[in-house]
């Protein structure tokens, strides 16, 4: 048996966010050490590997999922509180076709003195209407069962910052995958290249050892 100890087949090299490179095996048996070289070992070590991978693909699914729910709720506020913010100063703001269908909740009369008509959620599918006096102020949902009471434009300001913060997120989460699936897809290359080898060093055994008896 070899005595060489296969290398790490985790790379100390990363990805900006720390997710380590798999080394792609190119030549087994060089890897592996030798021709007489064990494989249990190894092709442990490389289930464990893809456990980590997968464990970690697990989590940043999870969390691409709860950005991509999370970033139209902040830009729906974003928007609301922008239209407060442009009625309060008398402009004539109406949002856009594309911001998920505000103005149909908004009843603009055009003038800026009079109550804001508009609906509001109460649950899922459950809404209420209401008339808003006009404010200086909003409160704003922060995680956690906390509200918090905001003058408008330190709102937006907030709003925007963390909209751009979740957006960050969200790309570098969408990077991040990208960069697990590559790494996955080596290593059950590189677990299928070892038991192939495996496979035809033991077959090769036999037909030798099979040639040896019948010259024999």
């Amino acid at each position: 048996m070899s005595s060489s100890v296969p290398q790490n087949i985790i790379r100390e090299e990363k990805n900006p966010r720390g997710i380590p490179k798999a080394l792609f095996i190119s030549d087994v048996e060089e890897y592996l050490g030798g021709p007489d070289a064990a494989v249990e070992k190894v092709l442990n070590a490389f289930q464990d590997a893809l456990a980590k991978y997968r464990y970690m693909d697990s989590n940043l699914s999870q969390r691409r999922r709860s950005l991509e729910e999370k970033i139209p709720d902040i830009k729906k506020t974003l928007t609301m509180v922008q239209y407060l913010r442009d009625r309060r100063e008398g402009k004539s703001a109406v949002p856009a076709d594309d911001e998920d269908d505000l103005e149909d909740d908004l009843d603009d009369e055009g003038d800026a003195k009079k109550p804001l008509r508009t609906t509001f959620e109460l649950a899922d599918t459950l809404y209420a209407e209401a008339e808003l006096e006009e404010t200086d102020s909003v409160y704003l949902w922060l995680g956690a069962n906390v509200m918090l009471s905001y003058k408008i434009p330190v709102a937006i300001d907030l709003l925007a910052s963390k909209l751009e913060a979740a957006q960050t997120s969200l790309n570098n989460t969408v990077e991040d995958l990208e960069f697990l699936r590559e790494q996955l897809t080596i290593m059950e290359v590189n677990t299928a290249r070892v038991y192939n080898w495996d496979v035809k060093r033991r077959r090769e055994r036999r037909e030798k050892e099979q040639m040896e008896k019948q010259s024999g």
